[in-house]
């Protein structure tokens, strides 16, 4: 079941629009999960089709989907956006702002749950949907099985496995199983540390580099948005979630989900496993993708957006 919400009143909170790149009419709102912990949720109005509610992956933050919810303002969608505990404006760990730490995923559970307190008071258009990419790919999917009132799905990248090299795979045991006796648990993750600057070449995010400018850019301009590598406990309480949410039945939402052929930070055969298993689901590979689907070069991802919207509509037949 979902966690019971906090009963708090929501606050405005700031807005980036200058970074952005999103609908001229938007809000940001602070709000309290029921341990304290200060989330942000941004709103941009829409049409009259319903609202998605997007679940941003590890490191981001509302600013980040302002050009998707621009092209989904214009195909008649609203969109709500949130930044999870640890990242984006919301409160960071206190040892240390810069690394992606909770001890469990059942904080972000928190974190829906508080999301739902700004629904509940902004209330946006029905029917909602769904986008969780990445890390609120496992979040959203969680989401579902606690009953979040969802009409449909998509899942972008969804992190439902991690992928490790053969070494860290072969430690990775190890390491986890003696961080908490030796009190490594709030340390970087191994091959992991402070946020630096990505360069284009190569990297695994996308092969757009307007879009990577874009990503980059937000950063740099805001330097309190910027995150570094997660701690050896959020690996550990991601790898447990991602193990606990496959042995789990799929839900009853229909889901499409959107891989890119050439993932290389999630687990392509954990979301192939799943998809494999779930009545009413589909799954789409994308040729020449990286991670970032949603951020491709815009021949590849306008027909993305638009097998989004064709999804969402109720269309469940192969692209």
């Amino acid at each position: 079941m979902l966690a019971d919400p906090v009963d708090t009143a929501i606050e405005p909170a700031p807005y980036l629009a200058d970074v952005a790149d999103g609908p001229d009419e938007a809000s940001a709102w602070w709000v309290r999960a029921k341990d304290g912990t200060r989330i942000r949720v941004g709103h941009w109005p829409g049409g009259d089709k319903g609202t998605i509610l997007m679940f941003p992956g590890r490191t981001e933050y509302i600013e980040k989907y302002g050009r998707l919810a621009r092209d989904m303002v214009a195909r008649g969608y609203g969109m709500v956006a949130v930044d999870w505990r640890g990242q984006g404006l919301a409160d960071r760990p206190a040892h240390r702002r810069d690394m992606g730490h909770v001890v469990s995923f059942d904080e972000y559970r928190e974190d829906v749950a508080a999301m739902r307190q700004v629904l509940d008071q902004i209330a946006p258009p029905k029917p909602w949907f769904l986008i969780g990419h990445s890390m609120g790919g496992a979040i959203g999917l969680r989401a579902l099985h606690d009953g979040l009132p969802i009409t449909r799905a998509v899942f972008t990248a969804p992190m439902w496995g991690i992928q490790m090299s053969p070494f860290l795979r072969s430690i990775s045991g190890i390491v986890m199983g003696l961080s908490g006796p030796l009190g490594l648990d709030t340390k970087f993750a191994p091959t992991t540390g402070p946020a630096e600057p990505m360069a284009f070449e190569d990297n695994p995010l996308t092969s757009d580099r307007d879009n990577f400018d874009y990503m980059s850019r937000q950063v740099a301009e805001h330097p309190d948005l910027a995150l570094g590598g997660p701690s050896i406990r959020w690996v550990n309480a991601a790898l447990r979630e991602s193990s606990t949410l496959l042995a789990m039945p799929a839900p009853d939402t229909p889901a499409l989900t959107i891989l890119g052929e050439l993932e290389r930070i999630v687990e392509p055969s954990a979301i192939k496993a799943r998809m494999a298993h779930w009545p009413g689901g589909r799954l789409d590979l994308i040729k020449g993708a990286e991670h970032e689907v949603l951020m491709e070069a815009p021949a590849m991802r306008d027909g993305i957006l638009d097998a989004i919207v064709t999804w969402f509509e109720g269309d469940s037949s192969a692209a």
